[in-house]
């Protein structure tokens, strides 16, 4: 065993004796499934704090030749498929961290330091097999290949590290992409080739370099989607092993939507609740707010407005399309977008190609990221929000009006009023500060329409549901009665006591141009 030529399973080990572990080993009968396939490309990319880095320690504990890993794996999903034994370490595996090697690499280039360590390590193994003068990793394992007809599995963390710390050298990360073509495309000595990252393959032109892999991210992970983060069916059992409470980790934890699995939730995250027993944002224990605030400062036009409407609770379109993978090269806030799913700043919607923003955690990033500069009339309609909402539970109709007319005038330059959705967004915007007691529900189905925005208390915070009906160019009196003529509360599942039935207006042809609001309560 070696370090970059069949590593052992230590790594896989150390995770497995944690105190908190979720199996996901089924993982591994998908890959089986890709070896010596056109399929044997695979990109993964997720955002940080989401298990890659796990799952390649998973891999290649069990392909690795270099270590007997049959025990370690017996009480796992994996142990019980028909693949089992068939490659359970029967490979030789090239591991091979990126980031480590740009590291090390320092006055060296990052492929001419590699290729010098990986092939010192074959040359132990199969030194007998190919010639002292070569240099080329590629040559190396084709004259290995040729003579033993063995394949290799290539796992590649931190494959875009290039990318995203080499970012003013277009010439550096093409030479390296030219690499890893050589390296693995066409190669017949590659059984699998894994790799994760942040960012999906770099783009030039119309085309990749790397174009034979298939692609798992973040806007579509296909079969993966199981692997990206910890199920809702994984986070309840560990909220009834650990006694947490499972609402309070879903608000905080849960939002990024998938085709098949509707609540993804960020794994590490929701290890550091169960094992700290303090609901927090654990994202700033791996990534300041610096990151995503020279994102949301780019001045693109609509990209304000539309961060803006995602603080309020809103969904908004996203062409995923144009943008070229990497951290640099915008050319629309569709771009900018884009990278912020990628970075798990945004969950996505891939049917509806809509992004969001996901959970209680993230929003406290964007808080923090607005915090210094830029965004100073957002932040003040945040923080008069906790005003709005306490004269919402008192009822006090002209309070909340005038309350609204500020935030409206806050915003205008950013959001502007032009139908009931866009004074919908600025409404969630304004209740900001709900948030802490409530989960925010934006056009909730009810049988009968469509509720356009409901609070629903969280468990033990003794606080009536609110349901919000807002009326663009009509009065105030005709969303009170939509709530009332489409049932909207019978939406509210599960949930008994009082609810504030909230309805708000604006006219912008009168001539107050003010926010009207009539508040009435019910019991359920």
């Amino acid at each position: 065993m070696g370090i970059y030529l069949n590593p052992d399973n230590d790594g896989f080990r150390t995770a497995v004796r944690s105190k908190i572990y979720v199996d996901k080993t089924g993982l591994i009968e998908h890959t089986n499934d890709c070896l010596n396939t056109e399929q044997m490309y695979i990109c993964v990319s997720r955002p940080r704090r989401f298990g890659k880095s796990m799952a390649l320690k998973m891999l290649a504990a069990y392909y690795s030749c270099g270590c007997d890993s049959k025990e370690l794996f017996q009480k796992f999903k994996i142990s019980k498929t028909e693949s089992f034994y068939e490659h359970l370490n029967q490979y030789d595996v090239i591991f091979l961290n990126m980031q480590q090697f740009l590291i090390r690499a320092r006055t060296q280039e990052v492929t001419e330091y590699l290729q010098q360590v990986v092939i010192e390590e074959l040359r132990e193994v199969y030194g007998d097999l190919f010639s002292e003068r070569l240099t080329f990793l590629s040559e190396v394992l084709e004259r290995i290949y040729v003579k033993t007809k063995k394949k290799f599995i290539f796992l590649i963390d931190e494959w875009d590290c290039v990318m995203r710390e080499r970012q003013e050298s277009e010439e550096q990360q093409k030479q390296y992409l030219d690499f890893l073509r050589d390296l693995l495309k066409d190669q017949p000595y590659v059984g699998l080739a894994y790799m994760t990252g942040i960012l999906p393959v770099k783009k030039y032109g119309i085309h990749s370099a790397l174009n034979m892999f298939w692609e798992y991210s973040m806007t579509d992970q296909f079969d993966f989607e199981e692997y990206t983060g910890f199920t809702e069916a994984e986070v309840r059992e560990l909220c009834a092993q650990f006694g947490m409470d499972f609402t309070q980790v879903s608000d905080w934890y849960d939002g990024y939507k998938l085709r098949q699995f509707q609540h993804i939730y960020n794994p590490r995250s929701v290890v550091a609740v169960m094992k700290n027993r303090i609901f927090s944002s654990y994202w700033t224990t791996t990534e300041t707010y610096d990151a995503l605030k020279t994102y949301i400062d780019l001045n693109f036009d609509g990209l304000r407005s539309d961060i803006v409407q995602m603080l309020g609770g809103a969904h908004v379109v996203v062409n995923t399309r144009s943008f070229q993978n990497d951290m640099r090269n915008f050319n629309t806030k569709d771009d900018v977008l884009t990278l912020l799913i990628h970075l798990g700043y945004l969950g996505y919607d891939s049917e509806k190609k809509e992004a969001f923003i996901p959970n209680k955690e993230i929003i406290e990033e964007y808080e923090n990221a607005m915090g210094n500069g830029g965004w100073a009339e957002v932040m003040r309609v945040l923080k008069a929000s906790e005003k709005l909402l306490e004269d919402t539970l008192n009822s006090n109709e002209q309070n909340v009006s005038e309350a609204l007319d500020r935030a409206h005038t806050e915003v205008s330059s950013i959001l502007t009023y032009n139908d009931e959705n866009s004074l919908s967004c600025a409404i969630g915007l304004a209740y900001y500060s709900t948030r802490k007691d409530y989960k925010l529900i934006r056009e909730l189905p009810t049988g009968r329409g469509f509720a356009d925005i409901i609070f629903l208390p969280l468990p033990h915070t003794n606080k009536p549901a609110i349901v919000v009906e807002s009326k663009y160019a009509k009065p105030v009196r005709s969303a009170i009665q939509q709530i009332k003529d489409r049932q909207y509360t019978q939406a509210l599942e599960g949930y008994s006591g009082e609810i504030l039935l909230v309805g708000i207006s604006y006219d912008k042809t009168n001539a107050d141009k003010k926010h009207h609001c009539m508040i009435e309560c019910i019991t359920k």
